[in-house]
């Protein structure tokens, strides 16, 4: 093979989920997880203290059964959707692209699937993490663990990454396109956007001058230089942009956050929270897009899908509708494939 038809590699990045629903592959899923400097970012004797004393004693059983709930016949929901879009990209791509996947933590490894690429003889890597708005908690440690493997081998490639598409046409035109015929069908009273929280404090580290993020009000309604990397703001924008895509009236849609760990302040408004407050403005259909993840999981099927369900008619709501990721579908392949061309 010559230099010139060696194919470009194509690394795309989860975040990573168990084996098994199993209470002992769950627990090494979170162990590796949590241990993670970029993720619980406190130092380190604290956070070994509250992985072992707090975390991993009590949340892998209740964790494995939520994972139970959503869990297929062909494994996690999650890997089925990553490795769809990767095939699909593959055939989108050509010949002259090799695709793979890999998980930041467990498997597929991001090393098996660099390997791969290397194996294929491709002289290049874009790296892609699967996620649209940047946080150093998801795409800076998926980033930081790619460029390891890729670094520790004899001949490094060149790498190219991707670190952010929260506005990228494309993706927002994949999200409206997914969520237009279920909202049509469903007809909500409000639109919430539901996206991963953070803790504040790694809202502020994004900040540079440390006198914009959460240090004013305002700070996430538009895009300006001190918030270039800051996940609140990105979420906010990829809402007004899917917002506008799909058309819809101001006030009739809401961006929150959720998964929050409890003992820190995490950044608001809090999903769980304003879902109460929706109902009592009258709000009794209620749609959920959940746009920072590509790929349905744990956090949109079992905790939107069904436990926020359940509280919403708890509280009395009608209804509620989760909205589906964009996880393989056409429009979002091709989008994939448009950002690997242009930067290659």
């Amino acid at each position: 093979m010559s230099i010139d038809t060696r194919p470009v590699g194509v690394l795309l990045l989860q975040l990573g989920t168990p084996d098994s629903t199993e209470v002992s592959d769950v627990r090494r899923y979170l162990r590796e997880f949590l241990s993670d400097p970029r993720v619980l970012d406190i130092p380190a004797p604290a956070r070994a203290l509250l992985l072992n004393a707090v975390i991993l004693p009590f949340r892998p059983r209740r964790s494995a059964e939520q994972y139970e709930k959503i869990w297929t016949e062909n494994g996690s929901p999650l890997t089925i959707h990553t490795e769809t879009l990767t095939n699909r990209l593959q055939e989108s791509l050509g010949d002259g692209y090799r695709a793979a996947y890999g998980m930041r933590y467990q498997n597929p490894s991001v090393e098996s699937a660099v390997a791969q690429l290397i194996a294929a003889n491709c002289d290049q890597i874009v790296v892609l993490p699967l996620f649209p708005q940047y946080s150093s908690a998801a795409t800076g440690s998926a980033l930081e663990e790619a460029l390891r493997v890729i670094g520790g081998r004899w001949n490094v490639v060149n790498v190219t990454t991707i670190s952010d598409f929260f506005d990228d046409m494309g993706f927002v035109e994949s999200v409206a396109d997914v969520a237009r015929p279920h909202l049509d069908s469903f007809q909500p009273d409000h639109v919430l956007f539901s996206y991963h929280g953070l803790p504040e404090r790694q809202v502020k580290k994004s900040d540079p001058t440390g006198e914009w993020c959460l240090a004013r009000a305002g700070c996430c309604d538009q895009m300006v230089e001190a918030n270039r990397f800051c996940y609140r703001a990105q979420c906010f924008a990829t809402t007004r942009s899917v917002a506008a895509e799909l058309g819809l009236d101001s006030g009739s849609y809401s961006t929150t956050f959720q998964s929050r760990l409890a003992g820190q302040k995490w950044i608001e408004p809090y999903t769980d929270v304003e879902v109460g407050e929706l109902y009592k403005r009258g709000v009794r259909r209620l749609a959920v897009l959940t746009p920072s993840f590509t790929a349905d999981c744990l956090e949109t099927l079992e905790e939107i899908g069904i436990r926020l369900r359940e509280q919403w008619r708890d509280t009395g709501g009608e209804d509620l509708l989760l909205v589906p990721c964009v996880n393989a579908e056409p429009k979002w392949v091709s989008a994939v494939a448009e950002m690997v061309r242009g930067v290659t």
